[in-house]
């Protein structure tokens, strides 16, 4: 997998490192009442050292999981990433957020679009899912205009400091996006 994947003119995928955890921190720190709807990690986020940790974990588990910062012109905007990477199934969850501000500009989307691309055509990769809380639309809406089926509801998916989501479960084949 490398390490930059340009997406279109001003937007690009960068590996997660540690030269980036004060940005990060500091766009979750400034969409935090944004994020935390959706995100159980939020909360957990209090300090840059809180970010390196995360940055530590995610370099400690590069098999199972890589990270990459979405950077719009010259700032970081949000996160995408490779998780549960399962390369005896050849399986892959796609995770990612954004600040409020960049919703609604197709960034998620053509970053999703490219690293898919990337994964389909650089790694052993057949299925690759994506999953969304229930009632986020904003998420759900990326997958659909991606061409991805939905598969389905994992009940309690995900656990939030109020309870559990229902997570909507959508899956692309790499066959299906080749025939794209």
């Amino acid at each position: 997998m490398i390490d930059t994947i340009k997406v279109k003119k001003n937007l690009y995928l960068r590996r997660i490192s540690h030269h980036d955890a004060h940005e990060v921190f500091d766009l979750i720190d400034n969409n935090r009442l944004h994020l935390n709807e959706w995100l159980p990690f939020i909360d957990l986020t209090i300090s840059v050292e809180s970010t390196h940790a995360f940055i530590d974990q995610v370099q400690k588990h590069y098999s199972r999981e890589i990270v990459f910062t979405i950077c719009f012109g010259d700032k970081i905007c949000g996160l995408i990433g490779l998780k549960d990477i399962d390369m005896d199934n050849q399986k892959v969850e796609i995770g990612y957020w954004i600040a409020r501000s960049a919703q609604g500009k197709g960034i998620v989307t053509e970053s999703a679009n490219a690293l898919i691309d990337r994964i389909f055509s650089q790694m052993k990769i057949n299925r690759v899912q994506i999953k969304c809380a229930v009632g986020n639309t904003r998420s759900s809406n990326i997958p659909k205009r991606l061409g991805f089926m939905q598969e389905g509801i994992e009940r309690q998916g995900e656990r939030h400091k109020n309870g559990y989501f229902d997570l909507e479960v959508y899956a692309m084949l790499k066959a299906d996006w080749l025939k794209r």
